[in-house]
């Protein structure tokens, strides 16, 4: 296993910043790995990276996802000072924007002996056992990544937190949107995930009022530490 995971807080971010800096990331991290495959007894190490961040309004759809459900034009887009763009995740359309918690996990799979569902699983746990902190008991929907509330209810299922991955030469990127304080009138020009039945929400609607970022940051990063054993290999930066 990488000997430490450096994590950084970008704040409010442009989300093809983000991405240039995933990719380089990520290229840095399958770089690494190759050279120690290479030459197993050379001094290289392999640095995970956790990265937190908000975005402006943007709407993103994964390479399996189709553009229809994308339900308006590009002026539309403008007028709502939105941003789409065709990434390389896997999962349907999303939307990203101020009070959503964004994470983006660049992990060595491998070194950590995880398969991709496994890997999705731990996500989906850290935030389930995050969002429980807050009084609400969240799980998962069958056929469905990502966090719900009243899953075993077809006409109650919402979704808190979206997840959506990539994974090549068992590394990671892209990764999870958590809906803390979002503005969910956003959702309604898509079909959140592909879904045309299944509802959207957040902490905010559901607990009434506005939550702290920086609690939900901290608590967050807590869960994500446990389930990936990090708490010791964290560096701030």
């Amino acid at each position: 296993m990488s000997k430490h995971t450096e994590f950084r807080d970008l704040g409010l971010i442009d989300y093809k910043e983000a991405w240039d800096l995933q990719e380089k990331l990520f290229d840095e991290v399958v770089a690494a790995k190759l050279a120690k495959r290479d030459a197993p007894d050379a001094a290289v190490e392999t640095i995970n990276h956790l990265l937190f961040c908000e975005h402006p309004h943007v709407y993103t759809l994964g390479k399996s996802g189709a553009q229809s459900n994308l339900l308006i034009s590009d002026a539309l887009l403008q007028r709502i000072n939105a941003t789409f763009y065709k990434i390389n995740r896997g999962g349907d359309i999303t939307y990203h924007g101020p009070g959503q918690l964004v994470g983006y996990p660049i992990f060595d799979l491998e070194a950590m002996g995880l398969g991709i569902r496994e890997y999705i699983h731990h996500l989906e746990e850290a935030i389930i056992k995050t969002v429980a902190q807050y009084g609400l008991p969240a799980s998962r929907l069958d056929g469905a990544t990502g966090v719900w509330l009243d899953a075993d209810d077809p006409k109650k299922a919402r979704k808190v937190c979206a997840i959506g991955v990539r994974a090549s030469r068992f590394v990671s990127m892209h990764g999870f949107a958590l809906n803390v304080n979002t503005n969910l009138d956003y959702f309604r020009h898509i079909n959140p995930c592909g879904f045309v039945d299944k509802g959207v929400t957040s902490l905010q609607q559901e607990l009434g009022r506005e939550l702290s970022m920086e609690e939900v940051k901290d608590d967050l990063l807590k869960h994500l530490s446990a389930e990936f054993g990090l708490a010791d290999r964290i560096v701030h930066k």
